[in-house]
């Protein structure tokens, strides 16, 4: 794919949707970071209505460790793997406290030192909490990647190193919430709307689907 392509494609993507963010629901660095860190192989949906529940009763990392971790249980018990997340958010809001003076660090270095936050959810933090250009890559970035043409690879790694180096830089800081949603809401998995897609004519997929 060249760099018109690429280019038109993020163009059509901003004049459908603005100003992107996540779907997570958030006020804080903290509160971003622990809904991020309960977000793996969960959906969305799931941790806000745990969220909803759980930040009018603690959204700091004190207050949560004052929960400890059987308290935390309770407010996310219907996400998957929850009693290993509570395990981490709990570890990580110690840690916050004892070395940030309970704040969210700002760099990749020190995200990925806190329990439970690899790579992508340190991505995530830096872009959507502190405005910095990263590319979160998930599954649906990773796809959609792969699929139109735009950044292929064949790890996580390689797609996220790739779209660094393809995304144009004034689009580099949305980059990753374009890309999700488009990933999970028309270039899905199983069964891309292609019909439905804004960016179809510039798709290098050659199964597209239109029924």
């Amino acid at each position: 794919m060249n760099a018109a392509k690429r280019r038109e494609i993020f163009l059509r993507l901003q004049a459908a949707n603005p100003h992107p963010t996540t779907e997570l629901e958030y006020r804080t660095p903290f509160e971003l970071l622990v809904a991020v860190m309960l977000s793996a192989q969960a959906t969305d949906i799931s941790v806000n209505a745990a969220t909803r529940q759980l930040y009018p009763v603690a959204n700091t990392p004190q207050a949560i460790l004052n929960l400890g971790e059987a308290g935390l249980r309770v407010y996310i018990q219907r996400i998957g793997l929850y009693k290993t997340k509570a395990k981490h958010v709990i570890q990580t809001c110690r840690l916050l406290l004892e070395h940030h003076g309970g704040e969210v660090p700002q760099t990749r270095e020190e995200l990925e030192a806190l329990p439970g936050v690899g790579r992508k959810t340190a991505n995530v933090i830096l872009n959507t909490a502190f405005g910095q250009p990263t590319i979160a890559v998930d599954t649906h970035i990773f796809r959609v990647s792969n699929r139109i043409g735009l950044a292929p690879g064949k790890t996580v790694l390689e797609v996220e190193n790739k779209l660094i180096k393809v995304v144009p830089e004034e689009f580099k800081h949305d980059a990753h919430h374009w890309l999700i949603l488009h990933g999970r809401y028309v270039c899905q998995a199983r069964k891309p709307k292609c019909g439905a897609c804004i960016i179809e004519d510039l798709c290098e997929y050659r199964d597209k689907k239109f029924d």
